[in-house]
């Protein structure tokens, strides 16, 4: 995985200790160094010795910034003094970035609190937070208001700003493809294009008749061909299905992923019910599952706004992204919920699995013709949910988001399924149904939900609901 680059500032106060600042400057280089995560930063070479200070400093650091653009992620305001709020705010303004920012202070030692010592970090960091709120300009904080950089704490406080800004750049400019009209069947998954290329998520389609001619046009015995069928023997058991819907799932394969490379996809959304399994003879599923384990998220009944979700949760985590249905209740207990799909669930997700046939479909298409799922039962695990949703009416992107637990509760069913303990459950499916938000819901096997709350709607500026 690529180490995430923060832009640091070091904020400082003439009449207040430089000392403090010289060496809060070097331990926070190394805590950044120790958690993998590299710094663009003014050198100590620099006037007032790399620190921002005055309009002068804030135009250097402003420049390095802007030369460095194309790589930093995010900033980190670090004040080991009060640090000049004017300075901080400029520097960032000047530099024209708009990316994730983190506002950090160092502690007093209240043993130490005369002038030769004392910070005033406490005090300063609500003046930055001032400044850049009258300068427009989005920031995170870290959980206590003021923390040692050396702490776990702080080493927390980083890897959750490193996914959020993993999450905010990884979403703008991200590009969607979208294999197939939505089913009939599923207004549910209706989504506005405008309004995610609005926040910088563009969609690209493919007709799925085009994709199933360009597989027609494949000869089983083309290299590409038979690369793709040994990935997906090797990926899962494949032990009883026809050696043809073998066949056709790795032709159809190939064609995913030419398109994909061919228009710089990053996720997908494909059709499935029923026309698939009526006109070609398979399902997605595998195909989709793959993908997705290899952090190319792929959504089913082509549904962008579920790939979006889905993608917000792999950018925060840097694991595989499920789709589910919040499917079922799980007998009489409120806080619990079966979650399921028919399913192209990334194998990771499971603790157990292989290919079969989809049996719900199987029931109008033929069982010949639906083999290709991925099914068994997924790990008990803490996960993070989320849903994204275009509220078209309103003209705005929702989006919810929570933790819970996968557990390890009996229940023998088909498909991909698991059941889920989420803390007043009845509260947040309350909630799904007033908003009119889809029955689909992005599920991904760490906790990750807080990052994912202040990407979507501090940075990117969607309306989102955080359940507890």
């Amino acid at each position: 995985m690529k180490r995430p680059t923060l832009g640091v500032i070091v904020g400082n106060r003439g009449f207040f200790p430089s000392h403090l600042c010289e060496a809060g400057r070097r331990t926070i280089l190394r805590v950044l160094e120790e958690e993998r995560i590299d710094a663009v930063i003014l050198t100590e070479t620099d006037p007032q010795s790399g620190t921002v200070e005055t309009l002068d400093d804030a135009r250097r650091c402003a420049s390095l910034f802007d030369h460095e653009r194309w790589r930093l992620d995010g900033i980190l305001v670090t004040l080991p003094n009060f640090g000049d709020e004017r300075a901080v705010a400029n520097a960032i303004r000047m530099s024209g970035l708009q990316v994730p920012v983190l506002v950090h202070a160092f502690g007093d030692d209240s043993k130490r609190m005369t002038i030769a010592d004392r910070r005033d970090s406490f005090c300063g960091k609500m003046s930055v937070c001032n400044n850049l709120r009258q300068y427009g300009i989005r920031f995170s904080l870290t959980d206590l208001h003021t923390v040692d950089p050396k702490s776990e704490a702080f080493r927390a406080d980083l890897a959750r700003f490193a996914a959020t800004c993993r999450v905010v750049r990884g979403l703008r400019g991200a590009r969607i493809g979208a294999l197939g009209a939505r089913p009939t069947a599923f207004n549910t998954v209706r989504y506005s294009e405008k309004l995610f290329e609005h926040s910088g998520i563009s969609i690209e389609t493919l007709d799925l008749s085009e994709a199933l001619g360009r597989a027609d046009k494949l000869d089983a015995s083309d290299h590409a061909v038979q690369a793709k069928l040994a990935a997906i023997s090797g990926y899962t058991a494949v032990e009883g299905i026809p050696t043809e819907s073998l066949a056709k799932m790795a032709k159809l394969g190939v064609v995913i992923d030419r398109w994909m490379a061919e228009a710089g996809l990053v996720a997908t959304a494909i059709q499935c019910w029923t026309a698939l399994e009526e006109f070609y003879g398979i399902v997605p599923c595998t195909l989709m599952s793959m993908m997705s384990n290899g952090l190319l998220a792929s959504a089913c009944e082509t549904d962008i706004a579920g790939t979006v979700s889905m993608l917000a949760l792999q950018l925060a985590s840097e694991r595989p992204s499920a789709l589910l249905d919040w499917n079922n209740n799980y007998g009489t207990d409120p806080d619990k919920a079966v979650v399921f799909h028919c399913s192209n669930l990334p194998k990771d997700v499971f603790a157990e699995q292989k290919m079969d046939f989809q049996e719900i479909i199987a029931g109008s298409v033929g069982k010949d013709n639906t083999f290709g799922t991925i099914v068994g039962r997924m790990k008990a695990a803490p996960f993070t949910y989320c849903r994204v949703s275009t509220n078209d009416l309103e003209g705005r992107i929702e989006a919810y988001v929570g933790e819970g637990e996968l557990t390890n509760d009996l229940l023998q069913t088909f498909g991909g399924f698991g059941v889920a303990h989420v803390p007043n459950l009845q509260q947040l499916l309350r909630f799904i149904c007033e908003r009119g938000f889809e029955h689909h819901v992005a599920a991904n096997l760490s906790v990750c939900g807080r990052a994912v709350e202040d990407a979507l709607g501090n940075y990117l500026g969607w309306s989102v609901y955080r359940h507890s």
